[in-house]
Parts: C-alpha cells; structure tokens; sequence
C-alpha cells in the first residue's frame, strides 16, 4: 500500500462539511466517491480539520492508501477531472506510511471574512455582510476584544459544549486587515488546534461587543475565567470562515 499526502481547496457552501455522515454529500465523500469512479477502488480519506458544514477551504490536507500503483501527476489529473468545480486538489505526494495530517501541526491559519456593507458577488459566498452594522462597529474595541483569546486559555466557553477532551488551546496570534480591492476586513487566526465553533464564537462575540454601547470587553475575560458551554455568545456563519493552510513541524 502507498499513502498520499494531498492539499484540498473546496467550496464548502452545498457540503454537510468535511467528516462522512449518513446521507449527507460531504467533501470527503464526494472525493472518496470519485476516486472510486476513476480507479475503481475504495479508498478512505482521512483530513486534517473537520470543517463544519458550510466552511470552506483553501488548504485543508488530508492522506489516504492505495495500491494502485501509478504516478502523483496522473493521479491528480484524472481525479481532479471527476471532481465538481468547487472542490480542487491542488498537490498530492507520496508520504511516508507513519504520516498522519493531525500528527505534528505545527500551525493552524484561518480567515474569518466579513464586510459592513453588501459583498460584491464575485466573494459573497466566503463573506459574512453586516449590513445592519454599517455605522456602529468600534474597530479599535474589536481588535482589543480580538487580542483576549490570544495566548493559552480555557475555551469551554466558546465551543459546541460536547468536546470530551480538554479544552485548553493556545491561540498564537489574531490580526484584523482591511482587504481594499474588495472591501472586507478579515480576521485571521493562528493556532495549533481549534475546538468546534471556537473561531466562530470568538469572532461572532466580539463582533457583538464592538458592535454595542452598553456591552463591554470584561464579559469576554469573564466567558474564559469561568468556563460555561451554554453561554449565549453569538456564533458567526460558517460561509465567512476559512482554513488558509496547515503546515506541519
């Protein structure tokens, strides 16, 4: 058996998300299902993030075996062929049997997109519109809101709240630019790992807080001292959120 390494981009819009559900089109499915079309073997693809329904990707890595034995560059080429336009893999390489996508992370990059105006069609898909926002986002309060949840801190409270592992993370840095050419800002995340919902939840409250006279930053520094899953913190879309690259140790 040979196992691959390979790099997807994909369009997460019409997917239940990356994990295989029962009677769901998801996006390692849907590569699983076409490997099988073309090559007529099974193959079970095993990735790096299980991005929620709706998320996208621009390099979400994931491996799989098989023992057909033929070149990377042929591979690609007839599987990408089958594939739907909005999902690509962009490299597939021959790896070491013992590599596994979540083994060794050296760091994890996410972009949270999201505009205070009507998004231009061409990215509307990938952008979360804040229109009713469009005059009252304190942006130096969001970007201290933001600058909380970086460093080492316990995120119970800003996850699905059915993680049975440990919730301490370690955020390296969060940064928000402003993209001109398509007037969005994007809010970009670096880190090792992430619990489920965690950077929505992050960005959808601190987006409420700069977004709000009467609410303040110490409810997010009370969120992570006292660690509480059914907190009512606003959870941003999943169309603004996307995994920008992985890369590994």
């Amino acid at each position: 058996m040979k196992t691959y390494k390979i790099v997807v981009s994909y369009d997460g819009t019409d997917y239940y998300g990356w994990q295989i559900q029962p009677d769901k089109v998801t996006i390692s499915h849907m590569l699983e299902k076409q490997f099988k079309a073309v090559f007529k073997k099974n193959i079970k693809i095993i990735g790096a993030s299980r991005t929620d329904s709706g998320v996208h990707a621009l390099g979400q890595v994931a491996k799989f075996e098989t023992d057909i034995n033929i070149k990377p560059e042929i591979l690609i080429k007839a599987w990408n062929n089958l594939l739907p336009s909005n999902i690509l893999i962009r490299s597939i390489e021959l790896v070491n049997s013992e590599f596994h996508p979540r083994a060794k992370v050296k760091q994890k990059t996410y972009y949270y997109n999201f505009t205070t105006q009507k998004a231009i069609p061409l990215i509307s898909n990938y952008v979360y519109s804040l229109k009713s926002y469009r005059h009252s986002i304190d942006f130096d309060k969001l970007k201290v809101a933001l600058n909380i949840f970086v460093g080492t801190h316990d995120f119970r409270s800003f996850c699905t709240g059915y993680e049975q592992e440990s919730t301490i993370r370690t955020i390296d840095s969060i940064s928000l630019v402003y993209l001109k050419r398509y007037k969005i800002y994007q809010i970009q995340v670096k880190g090792k790992s992430f619990l489920r919902y965690m950077i929505r939840r992050i960005v959808g409250a601190c987006l409420e807080i700069a977004n709000s006279k009467k609410r303040n930053i110490n409810e997010l520094k009370v969120a992570l001292k006292k660690p509480n899953p059914e907190q009512n913190l606003f959870t941003a879309p999943a169309n603004g959120l996307i995994l920008r690259k992985i890369i590994y140790f």
